[in-house]
């Protein structure tokens, strides 16, 4: 998969993708319908930013985005009768936005591509994660996948990047977990983040994440 400099960017107010993570999208507006369609005759990439700051007071123009977003390859497209689209992204790599350009329909940006994070995790950490995540679902009463936390067929990144995607979190500390330069950096981050989340839940057992919308 070659990557662009130049690629689409679909902003939300609620997802934050991580790569080698599935994202399916329901696609609705008429300019990010054109985005699929456009994709899906061209490079099949679509950058998936975090929206930022007042968006709602500007959503359909360029409301304010976080720079550092990831990119997915579209995996499956659907094309619905009456336009919409069902799709599906595969999360390939982070990326930083450096510019975007003047498009009069989808927003499109100039970015770089941030490096994989393959350095290996500290002895201990993914250990500590698990039992960490293990606490946090019984705590909120949900059922824990120990063949998940404990599987250790599944690489570091997948394992962190996978928790960092899927667990309920507030979104903007999903998006620091994103924006971490290290996979170490990530996982520790993701460690202090669950350890605040159940020490909020031992004082107020009726919190849940904060959102950005």
């Amino acid at each position: 998969m070659t990557l662009t400099d130049v690629i689409p960017l679909f902003p939300l107010p609620n997802v934050v993708f991580f790569p080698r993570m599935p994202l399916p999208l329901h696609v609705f507006e008429p300019r990010y319908r054109a985005m699929v369609r456009d994709a899906a005759r061209g490079a099949r990439l679509i950058g998936m930013v975090l929206l930022r700051g007042d968006w709602e007071h500007d959503y359909h123009g360029r409301p304010p985005i976080f720079a550092t977003g990831t990119v997915g390859e579209l995996a499956h497209v659907e094309e619905l009768p009456d336009g919409r689209f069902n799709i599906a992204l595969r999360g390939l790599r982070e990326f930083v936005v450096q510019r975007e350009l003047d498009r009069a329909t989808y927003r499109e940006a100039v970015v770089t591509w941030r490096e994989p994070l393959q350095d290996p995790l500290p002895a201990g950490t993914r250990e500590r994660i698990a039992d960490l995540v293990h606490r946090y679902l019984e705590r909120l009463g949900r059922q824990v996948a120990e063949e998940l936390l404990y599987e250790r067929s599944l690489d570091e990144q997948l394992f962190v990047n996978f928790l960092a995607q899927h667990l309920d979190l507030p979104v903007l500390e999903k998006q620091g977990l994103l924006e971490a330069r290290t996979l170490t950096e990530r996982a520790r981050q993701l460690q202090d983040v669950l350890e605040f989340r159940l020490e909020e839940l031992r004082v107020n057992p009726g919190a849940v994440p904060s959102r950005a919308h």
